[in-house]
């Protein structure tokens, strides 16, 4: 259930805040594009590695200022049909049959169809209908082909949507728009423009441990320093897929859950599956157990 809706924060420092009191801690540069993002109503791209928190400021903004969250996960082949609405197909084959033949002859009654009360909303559409109540997130879009992207310039130009059967349908107040890459590919210039950008790097050792005091203040001060510690080694590695914030986190939760409270080479290698998700990283990985936790061996 989402809280009661708030106004949006009337400068960096109080932006900054009140992602903190929700648990996103964002640095100064984070904010200060955020805060103009929302204030001038423009949609924000974010960029960087996966797990660096990207999709989880979307997440945040939506559970602080007390708006649903709409999520378009991006992919493969992803086409309109998935994106903004398509048309339900069951109940028009029924009110076919229920129409008579002189009904059926009725152009008008056939036009009724493809009213809006068969009409099956999707993400986009939810997001046109629901404008500032609402957090669209539209996440990974570099997964997605150039035709989605140019589908969407649309959108982020003038937060309307055309449907050929219907006509335009905009919104009568705009909704905060989020998107997220991973830079698989790159993006085009065309929807960059439409967009403020922001690339969100791996934090520094010091804001990593004050993310995790902050998401998991049960965990002790020693096994942060030396769970975050051992990650930044990992990531200086040449690693397919560099462990993020959010694999940091999962390796803590998982030394917790397994009730350890240190980390060595052993315990390391019976739970490096929350922190490294590739085979040839793990056997690279295993090579230099001793020198990632710093215990000497």
């Amino acid at each position: 259930m989402t809280a009661p809706a708030r106004l949006l924060p009337g400068s960096v420092p109080e932006l900054t805040d009140t992602l903190a009191e929700h648990g996103y801690l964002a640095d100064r540069g984070l904010a200060t594009v955020t805060h103009v993002a929302l204030a001038l109503g423009r949609p924000l791209l974010l960029e960087g590695e996966v797990g660096v928190g990207k999709t989880e400021l979307a997440k945040t903004l939506a559970t602080a200022f007390g708006r649903r969250l709409v999520r378009l996960q991006c992919h493969e082949g992803i086409d309109t049909h998935q994106a903004l609405y398509d048309w339900d197909h069951a109940r028009q084959i029924l009110q076919i049959r229920l129409l008579s033949q002189a009904k059926m002859e009725d152009e008008a009654a056939l036009e009724q169809l493809y009213s809006p009360r068969f009409l099956i909303s999707r993400p986009l559409l939810d997001a046109i209908r629901a404008g500032d109540r609402c957090v669209l997130l539209i996440d990974e879009i570099d997964r997605a082909d150039d035709e989605f992207e140019a589908f969407l310039l649309e959108l982020l130009s003038d937060f309307q949507i055309t449907i050929p059967e219907i006509g335009t349908v905009s919104a009568e107040t705009r909704p905060i728009v989020v998107l997220t890459s991973n830079r698989t590919r790159e993006l085009h210039d065309a929807l960059k423009r439409r967009c403020l950008y922001h690339w969100i790097g791996f934090p520094t050792a010091e804001r990593e441990v004050a993310i995790v005091r902050q998401r998991i203040p049960q965990a002790t001060a020693a096994l942060t320093a030396k769970v975050v510690a051992a990650v930044h080694r990992l990531r200086e590695l040449d690693l397919a897929k560099p462990p993020g914030v959010a694999e940091t986190l999962d390796w803590i939760q998982t030394l917790d859950t397994v009730g350890v409270d240190h980390l060595d080479a052993e315990v390391a290698r019976d739970t490096l599956g929350a922190v490294i998700k590739d085979r040839e990283d793990l056997e690279l990985v295993h090579d230099h157990l001793g020198a990632i936790v710093n215990d000497g061996r």
